[in-house]
């Protein structure tokens, strides 16, 4: 099937929407791995725990993406400083915290349209464009998501399964995707 781009909006969406699918998986392929105490390890004292990783990230994704368009997304009720401190949830509690955020933030971008993208919101009552705020957006989960993997992959060290290209495998992977029709 040949990819057709219908216009550079409609393109930026589908790439966003994509983008943010990928960092949600890496995240639920990880907590797959990691049992309910290496939730809540933390490295030092200054360390977040995956936990409170979920925390910020689920109140950041509620924060800013309910009622996206239309308040400013860092909202009254939200209690950023608490995010940072481990309410000692359970594993379970934690991965409905992390689906609540996703679904609120997929919910908003699913409902967004190409001309949404030049409006202009706020966060912190400082302006942003739609494309802006999603790209802050995704960026801020992505390196997220890379510290919870990184702390579920320490946790478990030899018995990490890799989310991507196997160390040394390069060439194998390579070889199959090259070998690959092109569609």
């Amino acid at each position: 099937m040949k990819h057709e781009i219908k216009t550079a909006s409609e393109e930026y969406l589908k790439v966003i929407k994509e983008d943010f699918k990928k960092y949600k998986l890496l995240g639920d392929k990880t907590f797959a791995q990691i049992e309910d105490k290496d939730i809540h390890f933390e490295s030092d004292d200054e360390a977040n725990s995956i936990a409170v990783i979920i925390q910020h990230l689920s109140g950041n994704m509620s924060s800013r993406f309910t009622e996206f368009l239309t308040t400013d997304g860092e909202k009254p009720a939200r209690n950023r400083d608490l995010e940072f401190e481990d309410q000692n949830m359970t594993k379970d509690d934690l991965i409905k915290k992390w689906e609540s955020g996703w679904n609120i933030l997929f919910n908003s971008i699913n409902n967004l349209n190409a001309d949404d993208l030049t409006k202009t919101i706020h966060i912190r009552n400082e302006p942003h464009s739609v494309i802006q705020a999603l790209n802050r957006q995704v960026t801020h989960c992505a390196y997220h998501v890379g510290q919870i993997v990184l702390i579920a992959k320490q946790i478990k060290k030899s018995d990490w399964n890799t989310l991507s290209i196997a160390k040394k495998k390069s060439e194998e992977y390579n070889e199959k995707m090259f070998s690959k029709e092109t569609k």
